[in-house]
């Protein structure tokens, strides 16, 4: 079960497609292994980044399911829906499939504190004992959360036991919850998305790993280890080689479509498809990606690597 113990990487995977649209099974598969042999301490599936709005409630689970029974490390489901009745049965049948917690983001409609704890309380009696991650990242939800309202809500609800931190600015945020577990409030995982773009920052303020989706996790596996053994200079050397790419991918409204170019150029699933409404890159950015890609690989032989 996730607890507020966890650390290291978890990838955000993609949802492979078919040309026509279909799941792609036997690229899960693929995209699992590639996923854990690149370095990822567990999954996280069924997220925003995974297209999960694009699929049934019958896709979602199958999804799960199959993941689940590819890999033995945690794997968290992402589980957010506008009404809690979805969001409590895909919960259910993803827990008892072996999942080992579940991700929650905010609907957009709040807008006061007292609201956004109120639908935590409630997120938490819908999923019983299964343990949260509160996904924090306003630039999508358009819902800001301050650092009070977090910390009132890990203190009422003891199944949230991670905040998935996507705000941006929002170190000083890291540093203030911090400050406050140290002072005695109940510690919390904090593992950071917004493509691995401030994971070093991150880290440095007191942030427990990754949970992004880069096309490439091993830089994430890679830094999370150097930070973490105190080789702040490997790390910034590791990152800067990956740098171009990170700020590519970091596109609003097209990063989606960079990062499944990547991935199929890695062989981690077969088809770049974007489930419609979505479209693949045009042949000018395919390029620019493979031109960043070849970049990077130089770059990083020169580490070593």
């Amino acid at each position: 079960m996730l607890t507020e113990a966890a650390k290291g990487v978890y990838t955000i995977a993609v949802t492979p497609f078919l040309p026509n649209g279909a799941i792609d099974f036997d690229s899960i598969d693929r995209m699992v292994d590639f996923y854990i042999e690149q370095g990822a301490t567990g999954l996280t599936i069924l997220g925003m980044m995974g297209e999960a709005g694009k699929l049934s409630a019958e896709e979602s689970l199958s999804v799960v399911n199959r993941v689940i029974a590819r890999t033995s490390v945690p794997v968290v489901v992402g589980v957010s829906a506008p009404g809690y009745a979805a969001m409590e049965t895909l919960s259910k049948s993803s827990m008892d499939a072996g999942a080992a917690g579940v991700m929650v983001a905010p609907t957009s409609n709040l807008r006061s504190d007292d609201q956004i704890i109120g639908y935590y309380h409630g997120v938490a009696n819908v999923l019983a004992d299964a343990p949260f991650v509160l996904q924090d990242f306003p630039l999508a939800t358009s819902v800001v959360i301050p650092t009070k309202v977090i910390l009132q809500i890990v203190e009422d609800c003891p199944t949230c036991v991670m905040l998935k931190h996507e705000d941006w600015p929002g170190l000083d945020k890291i540093t203030s919850l911090r400050a406050t577990s140290d002072a005695g409030a109940r510690r919390i995982s904090i593992l950071c998305g917004n493509g691995g773009m401030y994971l070093l920052e991150e880290m440095l303020r007191g942030a427990d790993g990754a949970m992004t989706g880069f096309a490439y996790p091993e830089m994430m596996a890679q830094v999370v280890d150097a930070m973490t053994s105190g080789n702040e200079v490997r790390a910034r050397d590791i990152f800067d080689a990956y740098m171009p790419m990170i700020r590519y991918e970091a596109q609003p409204g097209l990063g989606l479509a960079i990062r499944k170019h990547s991935l199929a150029k890695r062989g981690a699933i077969a088809h770049p498809t974007l489930r419609q409404p979505g479209s693949a890159l045009n042949a000018s950015a395919a390029h620019e990606v493979d031109i960043l890609a070849q970049r990077q690989t130089a770059r990083l032989a020169d580490l070593g690597l």
